[in-house]
C-alpha cells in the first residue's frame, strides 16, 4: 500500500514539474477567407518543424522543458510535394522540416525561455515577409504588419525585446 501511494505521488509530482515547465504556443493564420486567405507555412526552431497552416486554421505546438531558445516564422508561396520543394519567402532550403536556416526575407518572433522571465521579440532585420502578432496574458502585445513596424527589430541594436514572468503560454497569429 506504502508503495502504490510513493508512486502515485511521484507521479503527481512529475506531472506537476513538466506541466509548469512545458511551453506552448498557438499559433494561427488569420489571412482572410473573403480575401482569398492565403496558406502561411509555419516553422519553429529547435522543435516542432514546420507545416501547412490554411486560412483560419491553429497549429498547438508543445516546445518541451529544458528548451531554452526557440525562433518560429511562417513561409508563404509554398509548394510541397512530400517533404521537399521550395517557398517563394523565408525558405529552409527547401525542407518542410526546418533543421537547417531560413532564407530572407522573414518576418520571426524569438523567444528566450526559463528562469524567473521569459524574453520575446519580433524582427525584420532579415526582411518583412508577412504580417505576425504576438500576443499573452501578463504583458505586452506585439504586432508588426509592414516592414516598418515600430514594434520589431530593424537592426541588431535595436532595444525592442520585451519580458514577461514566466508565462508558458503564447499566441502567434499571421496577417492579425
Amino acid at each position: 500500500m506504502a508503495t502504490s501511494s510513493s508512486a502515485l505521488i511521484l507521479l503527481l509530482a512529475v506531472s506537476f514539474a513538466a506541466g509548469a515547465s512545458a511551453t506552448s504556443f498557438s499559433i494561427t493564420n488569420q489571412s482572410p477567407r473573403e480575401k482569398q486567405g492565403f496558406t502561411v507555412w509555419p516553422a519553429a526552431r529547435p522543435v516542432g518543424g514546420g507545416r501547412q497552416l490554411n486560412s483560419g486554421e491553429t497549429w498547438n505546438l508543445d516546445i518541451p522543458a529544458g528548451t531554452h531558445t526557440a525562433t518560429i516564422w511562417g513561409c508563404t508561396g509554398c509548394s510541397f510535394k512530400g517533404n521537399s520543394d521550395r517557398c517563394a519567402t523565408a525558405d529552409y532550403v527547401g525542407a518542410l522540416f526546418c533543421t537547417l536556416s531560413r532564407q530572407p526575407p522573414l518576418t520571426l518572433v524569438e523567444f528566450t525561455l526559463g528562469g524567473k522571465f521569459d524574453s520575446y521579440d519580433i524582427s525584420v532585420i532579415d526582411g518583412f515577409n508577412i504580417g505576425m502578432g504576438f500576443s499573452y496574458s501578463t504583458g505586452v502585445a506585439l504586432q508588426c504588419r509592414d516592414s516598418h513596424c515600430p514594434d520589431a527589430y530593424q537592426q541588431p541594436n535595436d532595444v525592442k525585446t520585451k519580458t514577461c514572468r514566466g508565462n508558458r503560454s503564447f499566441r502567434i497569429v499571421f496577417c492579425p
